[in-house]
């Protein structure tokens, strides 16, 4: 059963770098460039994928074995929409949110070398056939290694999907009132947009879900320090999953739509580690109650 899910998690991973998920891609480049230490960090911008490869070593990172690898592996995914990548490198550094930025602004002091690649695209039946073959996504089944837990578990998934469910129709409700409002205030002052109205708003809504996203993430972090509990944890899940939704919102017009999509990967990333945590801390309390009812 674990082999089957892994198998299925590997499955989802290929569909989703196939599709042109960035986030997927990177995942797949740092599993594969791990036997020589590099790890990866991309962007979208102007229709060019903005590939990071940082190793601790200048060894590592010879040009022409790095540029040959990193092709090989995206003309086999052969992502959607995807047919140029510039290659950067440079030693390792702490986590840097402005990494794109710094490499455009300084490239000679802040880059070993950078290449730009063309990929090779499949033919469109090749494509079609494989895009076929690829299987959909599927639930993952968790077995409990006893009926308690098992049912311990099914109650709090309940009660998970049952607050989600709330939530989510608490935020439905409230996205109604708010257009029915706004569209009641609109009638009544018989007010008329302008394309330069429509625009300033837009982009005040992704300037909006920049900051909120911001504010959040650094929240989370102040109090991920302090979580000691399953559900301490899986709130921090689902604020940093909030904050990476948020980032996703910005749109590529936006001043800072790279920044954005760099942290939409690692709110994401942060939101799975927190997902884990709580996993862990539920089957040990599991556990413990467990061997306390058996003493």
């Amino acid at each position: 059963m674990q082999t089957a899910q892994t198998n299925s998690t590997v499955n989802d991973i290929l569909g989703q770098a196939r599709q042109g998920s960035v986030a997927a891609m990177i995942q797949i480049l740092n599993e594969r460039l791990a036997d020589v230490q590099i790890r990866t960090r991309a962007i979208l911008a102007d229709g060019v994928l903005q590939l990071l490869c940082e190793a601790p070593q200048a060894e590592q990172l010879e040009q022409a074995i790095v540029v040959e690898r990193v092709q090989t592996i995206l003309e086999d995914l052969s992502p959607r929409g995807i047919r140029k990548v510039n290659i950067n490198s440079r030693i390792v550094r702490e986590q840097q949110l402005l990494w794109f930025e710094e490499i455009t602004r300084d490239p000679e002091n802040q880059l070993l070398w950078s290449e730009l690649i063309q990929l090779k695209q499949p033919h469109p039946i090749t494509r079609f056939w494989r895009d076929r073959q690829q299987p959909k996504a599927r639930n993952k089944i968790v077995v409990s290694p006893s009926k308690k837990q098992q049912l311990s578990q099914k109650y709090f998934l309940r009660g998970l999907v049952g607050g989600a469910s709330l939530c989510l129709l608490l935020l439905l409700l409230g996205w109604v009132l708010k257009h029915r409002l706004e569209n009641s205030w609109a009638q009544d002052g018989n007010v008329e947009t302008s394309p330069v109205e429509d625009a300033a708003a837009t982009a005040a809504a992704a300037q909006e879900s920049f900051a909120q996203a911001v504010r959040l993430a650094q929240q989370a972090v102040v109090d991920g320090q302090a979580a000691d509990t399953p559900a301490a944890w899986l709130d921090l899940a689902a604020r940093w999953q909030r904050a990476a939704d948020l980032m996703a919102e910005v749109p590529p017009a936006h001043e800072n739509y790279a920044i954005a999509q760099d942290r939409v990967m690692s709110y994401q990333q942060n939101s799975d580690q927190a997902l884990v945590k709580a996993e862990k801390l539920q089957q040990a309390e599991a556990n413990e109650s467990d061997t306390e009812e058996n003493e």
